[in-house]
C-alpha cells in the first residue's frame, strides 16, 4: 500500500474531510432539526438521537480524514459504508416527502439522491482506498 497520494486525491481526502466535520457539527448544533427530517420514521429509535449519534460519527470521519494519513484506506473504507448507510435516510426523505436544506419538492428530493454515490467514490478515490484494496487484503 503506498502512502503517496496525488494532489488531486490529497486534496478531495482533505475536502471531503472538511465537508464531513462541518456536516457533523451541523447535526450537533444549528442543522439539528433538519436533519431529523432524514430519520426514516419506521427507524425504531429517537430521531434526534440518530441524528446527534451520525453527527459524532461525522465528525470523528472528518478529522480522521484529515489527519490520519497513514490509515486513510481504512478510513476511506469506513467513510465510504458510512454514506452507504445513512442512503436510506435520503431515501425515506423522498419517500415521505418531507422538506429540509431546501429540497421541497421531489424532484429536488429525488436529484439529491445522486450524489451520494458521488460521496461514495470520492471516499474511496480520494483515499486511495480503491486503489490500494489488493494491498489492503494481502495485509489481512
Amino acid at each position: 500500500m503506498t502512502n503517496q497520494l496525488s494532489k488531486p486525491r490529497h486534496a478531495a481526502r482533505l475536502a471531503l474531510g472538511a465537508f464531513l466535520a462541518y456536516a457533523g457539527i451541523s447535526h450537533l448544533s444549528f442543522a439539528r432539526e433538519e436533519f431529523q427530517a432524514q430519520v426514516p420514521q419506521s427507524l425504531p429509535l429517537d430521531p434526534d438521537l440518530v441524528v446527534i449519534l451520525s453527527g459524532v460519527a461525522e465528525v470523528g470521519l472528518g478529522v480522521s480524514l484529515l489527519t490520519l494519513l497513514k490509515k486513510r484506506v481504512h478510513v476511506g473504507w469506513i467513510a465510504a459504508l458510512f454514506f452507504v448507510a445513512v442512503f436510506p435516510g435520503n431515501i425515506a426523505q423522498l419517500l415521505d416527502h418531507r422538506d429540509a436544506f431546501g429540497l421541497d419538492t421531489d424532484d429536488k428530493r429525488l436529484a439529491r439522491l445522486f450524489f451520494q454515490p458521488v460521496l461514495i467514490a470520492l471516499a474511496l478515490w480520494g483515499t486511495g482506498a480503491w486503489r490500494d484494496r489488493a494491498q489492503l487484503r494481502a495485509k489481512n
